[in-house]
């Protein structure tokens, strides 16, 4: 069976993504849309110069919304003109505009596949995407807290001395300001880190910020973020296409908050196959009520 992706948008994040996907062996079929045409062009055929190089063979195809028809995977990654905005919620007139024009654009072709959300506001942005495509919330997720988690780890890896994929946990709600690490979540080896932490002091709000901060902090130095968002993307994408009923932090619908937020979430071939609700702090449980209602007042503005 053939495993084709399609990819909207073709700045730094899609253009990682695609690159992720190629020299991972990830899809045999790869679509590069953007409306910048020529850009779509150049980045298909540099990834095409590398066929020599990879021990894979990816087809690359660009500008062709009518070759998603019979894609397994979409992601959006369009991107805001202005990129040095601290609060992804900033970003939301704009980029709602763009997805809501886009997404008819890739129904239209007979798409009846996953589509994976990248744009920001992350959470917002895939609800707009679900509403507007008209597919089952199951089929249509966003990165979500993938990168917050994969941040947190490094930064509690750091604290402790360990390698951050020895860290298991999650960030949950908004991809954004009023997102929370869930600490009751977070152990190594099964010893939560509290109790690691012993008699070391550790300021957790401290170590929080810094998660919370970390692309703030990647942005002011280089003027974007692409490689970390783009290596969950492929992670994500080969989840779905391995059918890997592997756990991701992502956002995924809620349905009794009403609004796609930050989770862990089962992924398989269809997309979503279960939300998971881990037993949160009291705390913990208030802050991703009010992560929610941000998200929705948000969705609601505009």
């Amino acid at each position: 069976m053939t495993r084709k992706v399609g990819i909207i948008g073709a700045g730094h994040v899609g253009a990682d993504t695609a690159f992720s996907l190629v020299t991972q062996g990830l899809c045999d079929v790869l679509v590069l849309i953007d409306k910048n045409e020529s850009k779509a062009t150049s980045q298909a055929l540099e990834l095409q110069d590398m066929a020599s190089f990879s021990s894979s063979r990816t087809a690359v195809i660009a500008n062709n919304y009518a070759a998603l028809a019979d894609a397994d995977v979409v992601v959006m990654a369009i991107g805001p003109k202005t990129l040095l905005r601290e609060d992804r919620l900033e970003e939301l007139a704009e980029t709602r505009a763009v997805v809501s024009d886009v997404t008819p654009k890739i129904m239209a072709s007979g798409f009846n596949g996953v589509i994976i959300n990248i744009t920001n506001p992350c959470d917002v942005i895939t609800q707009v995407i679900q509403k507007v495509s008209g597919l089952p919330h199951a089929q249509v997720f966003g990165t979500g807290t993938s990168l917050d988690t994969a941040r947190m780890k490094r930064v509690v890896g750091e604290f402790f001395n360990l390698d951050p994929k020895s860290v298991n946990g999650y960030v949950m709600g908004e991809h954004g300001e009023s997102q929370f690490v869930a600490w009751s979540t977070v152990n190594v080896g099964g010893c939560p880190v509290s109790q690691l932490a012993g008699e070391s002091q550790a300021d957790w709000q401290a170590l929080e910020s810094s998660v919370r901060g970390g692309g703030w902090a990647i942005l002011q130095g280089k003027g974007w973020t692409s490689f970390g968002i783009a290596t969950a993307t492929a992670q994500l994408v080969d989840a779905v296409l391995s059918d890997a009923q592997s756990v991701y932090p992502i956002a995924a619908w809620d349905e009794t908050q009403q609004v796609y937020i930050g989770q862990p979430a089962i992924i398989g071939g269809q997309g979503v196959v279960k939300r998971l609700q881990p037993v949160l702090a009291t705390e913990e449980a208030a802050a991703y009520r009010a992560s929610a209602e941000i998200i929705r007042g948000a969705f609601e503005s505009n």
